[in-house]
């Protein structure tokens, strides 16, 4: 497995393990990991700490041109407050852990330019299955069902 992908696991298993959606998600840079982070909407009572919204956070400010050459990996295909931020900063290349369980706004990325890999894993497949039947009521919260 991509070793950038394996740490997006990482962080989403940390967010399950903080009671939190196991969505993660890490920025690279020049083959280097510039920003990790997690769902934590529910450990910080966020309505927008997404795994890829902390990600971007915890890169702190970059300038433009980083942002251009950076692709961000995800667990789980963005939604659309995710995918806007990608589009936003110009990140050209989104990869997604898994589609299955949630379509996110991956033809929006398409349209707008961004190379939209899915790679539909097992181990993130497995990951929001088991979290959806466990905890249904906090899936429907976080997608806004």
């Amino acid at each position: 497995m991509d070793k950038f992908m394996q740490a997006a696991i990482t962080e989403a298993q940390q967010g399950l393990a903080e009671g939190g959606v196991p969505i993660g998600s890490v920025l690279v840079y020049q083959g280097k990991i510039i920003g990790r982070g997690h769902n934590r909407r529910v450990q910080q009572g966020s309505p927008i700490l997404h795994g890829e919204m902390d990600a971007l956070e915890n890169a702190g400010r970059q300038p433009a041109h980083v942002y251009r050459e950076c692709t961000i990996y995800t667990t789980l295909s963005p939604c659309c407050m995710c995918s806007g931020a990608i589009e936003l900063y110009g990140i050209p290349r989104v990869v997604v852990g898994e589609n299955k369980t949630f379509m996110g706004a991956e033809e929006r990325l398409r349209q707008a330019g961004v190379e939209v890999v899915v790679l539909q894993d097992q181990t993130c497949i497995e990951l929001m299955e088991t979290f959806i039947d466990r905890h249904p009521e906090l899936w429907n919260e976080d997608i806004g069902e």
